[in-house]
């Protein structure tokens, strides 16, 4: 009876090990181990994942497999992983089987509590419904006007101040920039979205119950993707741990945006309101649960990808005082132009949408370090039915895509032997004085295909606000002893965020150079 036994199990063991072999015959990304497929290497890679992954695929040339758990019938289609940064794949991916690759069932059941069926959890006919009405607005000259009111205004009257307050004290003091940049964009995206700032960035840096609860909430949502479904969902039906928390998150954002909504549709007929929420009450007939969704989901989007990508752009600046020397002659350039030549008036308020406009340095500045260092370092798609990419990787039906949008910039083979370099110059036409967009499927930071960022633009306006106006009255160093590390998240935080000493700027120099040229 035991040699029976014992003979069973050598065959099955015998046949699992056939049939794991196969498996992963073809394979060239990293380690597959049986059973728990390449979950040992996400483990010992979790505190450098997208440099991992970047190796992988500079490595296996632009694309590769993997499976998370190698498990019969489900290795190849639930369990398997293509992960992908060939700007051909990407296409295909992101535009020419646009519908064969949606967000999928797993990311909406993820974020649904919190984003509903919001513009970016959604697919099909929902997402294209709020995609149309959203593209629209996008594209009107008033709402951009409405972005630069309103970051001129923050900019103005809190972030400058407090980094003035900073720079008086000797710049001795250290100040967590990434902090600060967070609750600037986060007051900006609120006022944009629904008409309402609340003042995270006021002077002693209060605490705000709707930011603090919405924090919560994404948090916990993220927190999803750690566990099985199965897992987290009996979490949530027992209220454990994080789903207690974004439970609770989720109620009082709710509760805060229904009471904004219902002030909003009292007041819509007698006052003249520019937020993205009153114009879509405008344009139809939408239930309060939609309107809500809709400010949500633009929230997620415009606040933490714009402070990131600064945090990044001051600490490569920093780091490249040539380029900081090129940013701030490019300033001045204009402010001489537009405001004469006394300095005190270009220091009086922030610039004016047509001076950043003609901001075209700063701006390549802005997209290499988003090149470098993405917000959303990775992003992925679901496997509607079987496909073969350009690069002839099959794709079954049920499995998943991720395509790596830190890798896509650090490839020789797409952007020349100094990817890993800062170099503005490389968005840039031959004269330096007109900017170069790349091609949005070898430059996928703002996405690319019927999913490309609406708010790109904007993005940009503010970015190069915040950028101009700190730069033209500060010189910021990273504070001694501090640790720039990224965060493993959705969003490419910096772990420790961003502690910088603040400095007087001089720009008697600079004032000099212009005037002998002239």
């Amino acid at each position: 009876m035991e040699l029976n036994t014992m003979l069973m199990v050598l065959a099955v063991l015998a046949t699992y090990m056939i049939w794991f072999k196969r498996l992963v015959l073809n394979m060239k990304g990293p380690r597959v181990w049986p059973l728990v497929g390449s979950l040992p290497g996400l483990i010992q890679h979790s505190d450098n994942m997208h440099e991992w992954i970047s190796d992988n695929l500079t490595i296996t040339g632009g694309t590769y497999q993997t499976c998370i758990a190698a498990v019969p019938f489900l290795a190849r289609r639930q369990g398997l992983v293509t992960v992908t940064c060939d700007p051909k794949n990407l296409e295909h991916v992101l535009k020419t089987k646009f519908d064969n690759y949606p967000k999928g069932p797993t990311w909406h059941a993820v974020f649904q509590d919190l984003l509903g069926d919001g513009i970016f959890n959604s697919d099909g006919e929902t997402w294209l419904l709020q995609r149309k009405t959203a593209a629209l607005e996008f594209t009107t000259r008033t709402l951009r006007q409405a972005m630069s009111r309103w970051v001129s205004r923050a900019i103005q009257l809190r972030l400058l101040p407090i980094l003035k307050q900073t720079e008086d004290g000797g710049g001795a003091a250290a100040v967590d920039l990434q902090d600060l940049l967070l609750r600037l964009t986060f007051d900006n995206i609120c006022g944009l979205a629904f008409g309402r700032d609340p003042e995270t960035l006021a002077p002693g840096l209060p605490e705000n119950a709707f930011a603090t609860a919405f924090d919560r909430a994404t948090e916990a949502s993220l927190h999803r993707f750690i566990f099985p479904e199965v897992l987290w969902r009996i979490k949530k039906w027992l209220r454990l741990g994080m789903e207690s928390t974004l439970s609770r998150s989720v109620a009082h954002v709710d509760e805060y945006l229904s009471a904004v909504i219902k002030a909003r549709k009292l007041e819509l007929h007698s006052h003249s309101h520019d937020d993205l929420l009153s114009r879509f009450m405008r344009k139809g007939n939408y239930t309060d649960a939609f309107l809500q969704q809709v400010a949500l989901n633009f929230i997620l989007a415009g606040r933490d990808t714009s402070s990131v990508a600064l945090s990044w752009f001051f600490w490569l600046v920093s780091n490249n005082p040539n380029v900081e020397r090129k940013i701030l002659e490019e300033v001045c350039s204009v402010l001489k132009e537009t405001r004469g030549c006394d300095v005190d008036k270009w220091l009086q308020g922030p610039l004016e949408f047509e001076e950043i406009d003609r901001l075209v340095y700063l701006k390549a500045a802005l997209s290499e370090t988003l090149r470098l260092y993405p917000s959303v370092p990775e992003d992925s798609k679901h496997v509607v039915s079987d496909d073969v990419l350009p690069d002839g990787t099959f794709v079954p039906a049920g499995s998943a895509i991720t395509y790596s949008i830190y890798s896509a910039g650090r490839m020789k083979t797409v952007w020349g032997e100094d990817c890993l370099e800062f170099r503005p110059e490389r968005w840039l036409t031959g004269d330096g004085k007109r900017f170069t967009q790349h091609d949005s499927f070898k430059f996928v930071a703002f996405n690319a295909g019927p999913r490309i960022c609406l708010g790109k633009d904007l993005a940009y306006l503010q970015m190069k606000s915040i950028a101009a106006g700190v730069l033209l009255r500060h010189r910021l160093t990273v504070a001694a002893g501090h640790r720039v590390e990224q965060k493993m998240s959705l969003t490419l935080f910096m772990k420790y965020g961003l502690r910088v000493n603040v400095h007087h700027r001089d720009l008697s120099a600079i004032v000099e150079d212009l005037r002998r040229v002239n």
